[in-house]
């Protein structure tokens, strides 16, 4: 039997940093009192300022992602335009 995890949406996290930051209660108690782990809501305000809008750090995250995409895209392609180039130099001998 396999556990399913549960997905948040992105309006739950934000509502959650929110309150996390507003309550006078600790990150453990207000994670507790939502039914998540404080380990996770500690993660959610790395990503989320207390107004809810994402931090440096989320950003840049953001961006290193699609970069490693980008690069790894482009690293098909040079292998295919290699593979390509040497295909049309064996028909030229």
């Amino acid at each position: 039997m396999s556990v399913q995890r549960r997905q948040f949406d992105e309006g739950f996290k934000k509502n959650a940093v929110k309150l996390s930051y507003a309550s006078s209660k600790t990150v453990a108690e207000v994670a507790r009192e939502l039914g998540i782990g404080d380990g996770m809501l500690y993660r959610w305000r790395q990503k989320y300022t207390p107004e809810g809008d994402k931090t440096r750090y989320a950003t840049l995250e953001e961006e290193n992602k699609q970069l490693r995409l980008q690069v790894a895209e482009q690293a098909m392609e040079i292998d295919m335009l290699k593979k390509a180039s040497a295909y049309f130099a064996s028909l030229h001998r």
